[in-house]
């Protein structure tokens, strides 16, 4: 891959250096602005995610950045994305993209011409792998599920179908619109369509039991071709499901005896399989790894366009985090003003290395990193973790053992204190 040396040459450059907040003193070595002699996006990749923020309705467990609106302009939504790409292309024109990665909101409400039309401009601005991996979340109704042939043609190569549970007093549970039917029949026209097919299941659902969930399980891996995401439901702050669990009216979630329990059946049921847990909650046989999210996982950079979407991006050594305004309207204005994109910060060296723990300590591969790059401290609170048998550790590289898996959060918790960074919530 091109490196950015050169950066300051080209046109926007002087305007992004401008654009930075540098990040707060701390003491000891946290108050320096991390500059990897190495950058790990060269080792991560380079990725492309693009926001696309609307649903036909706001899921009670989402905390996503979604919004229901009565119209959507597409047009003007395509001249705001082709404007982005145009500006952000001209700051990392050099880099070889390897996955572009369509979010939401709900992006299977796209029209098929407004994609295409982003993959001719992505592909204009970059220089891509010969196998790019072109990713497009989609709901499995059966309107959504007859654009599939356009995204297709527009250069789509992998879906993400949103399932979330296969019985539909459990979907309309989740204020899901699609009932079971629908998805299988969105499944089987989507395996038909594109080369890579994944779709998400949600368990530790209210009143759902280890019987129900194996039952649910096996017939999802029969319809798995090579790709599945597992998430355990987690009730989030600001969203329905955590207004009314705060409420107490959110019954017969799992206790934590009984969502260990479910953990495990998963990681038994995926592993008998040849689904490996290549990652916390994504399954996959060899070779079929979701490539953009890999990108997340190793350090690498990406970029983030569309409403409230998040970038990392390292220019001269720099690791930057980006932002973008999160209200639609807010987010096209900014981009009718030349830059959809709020001011960056330089993260701190402590909060780089935290960010690329939390992040790589999820993959089954762990992390690779030299023993020098890691503090003291750190290292001390890996090697008494290793003694525990929660983390395993070889020449350059470790990581977290499957006993440490399922007490991740804690074991992150243990690993960055007093490092900085944001810090996980539960562990589980």
């Amino acid at each position: 891959m091109a490196t950015l040396g050169d950066i300051s040459q080209r046109d926007g450059a002087s305007d992004a250096r401008d654009n930075v907040t540098k990040p707060e003193g701390r003491p000891g070595p946290l108050n320096q602005i991390n500059r990897d002699p190495v950058e790990n996006w060269q080792r991560g990749g380079f990725g492309l995610y693009l926001h696309w923020p609307f649903c036909l309705s706001k899921c009670p467990y989402c905390d996503f950045n979604s919004h229901v609106a009565a119209r959507i302009d597409q047009r003007e939504w395509q001249d705001a994305y082709l404007a982005e790409i145009a500006r952000a292309a001209g700051e990392t024109g050099e880099r070889v993209l390897a996955s572009v990665y369509f979010g939401g909101g709900t992006p299977s409400l796209m029209d098929p011409e407004l994609v295409a039309a982003i993959l001719d401009a992505v592909r204009a601005g970059w220089r891509v792998v010969n196998d790019l991996e072109v990713t497009l979340e989609a709901n499995p109704t059966s309107v959504e599920a007859g654009r599939f042939r356009g995204y297709a043609a527009a250069g789509v190569n992998r879906l993400s179908l949103g399932v979330q549970a296969l019985d539909d007093r459990d979907l309309a549970a989740l204020g899901r619109l699609h009932t079971a039917g629908e998805a299988r029949a969105a499944f089987d026209l989507a395996r038909a369509t594109f080369s890579r097919v994944s779709f998400d299941l949600i368990y530790a659902r209210q009143g759902q039991t280890p019987e129900a969930w194996r039952a649910e399980l096996g017939e999802a891996l029969t319809m798995a071709a090579d790709h599945l995401s597992l998430y355990q439901l987690t009730i989030e702050p600001g969203t329905a499901f955590g207004t009314r669990h705060a409420a107490g009216r959110l019954p017969g979630l799992p206790d934590e005896d009984r969502a260990v329990a479910l953990w495990d059946i998963t990681q038994e049921m995926t592993g008998a399989a040849g689904m490996v847990a290549y990652e916390v909650s994504n399954h996959a046989v060899e070779g079929a790894e979701g490539r953009h999210n890999l990108v997340y996982w190793r350090g690498g950079d990406y970029l983030g366009i569309g409403p409230g979407a998040h970038g990392r991006l390292t220019l001269d050594g720099i690791r930057l985090a980006t932002e973008a305004p999160r209200a639609p309207t807010a987010w096209l204005q900014a981009v009718r003003q030349g830059r959809g994109e709020l001011p960056r910060e330089a993260l701190a060296a402590g909060d780089v290395l935290a960010e690329r723990l939390m992040m790589g300590l999820r993959l089954a591969e762990g992390v690779t990193m030299a023993p020098g790059d890691l503090p003291p401290a750190v290292a001390a609170r890996i090697d008494m973790l290793v003694s525990d048998g929660l983390m395993w550790r070889e020449t350059g590289r470790f990581g977290v053992t499957a006993t440490g898996r399922r007490l991740l959060d804690a074991v992150l918790r243990e690993i960055l204190a007093d490092q900085g960074g944001s810090q996980p919530d539960s562990d589980i």
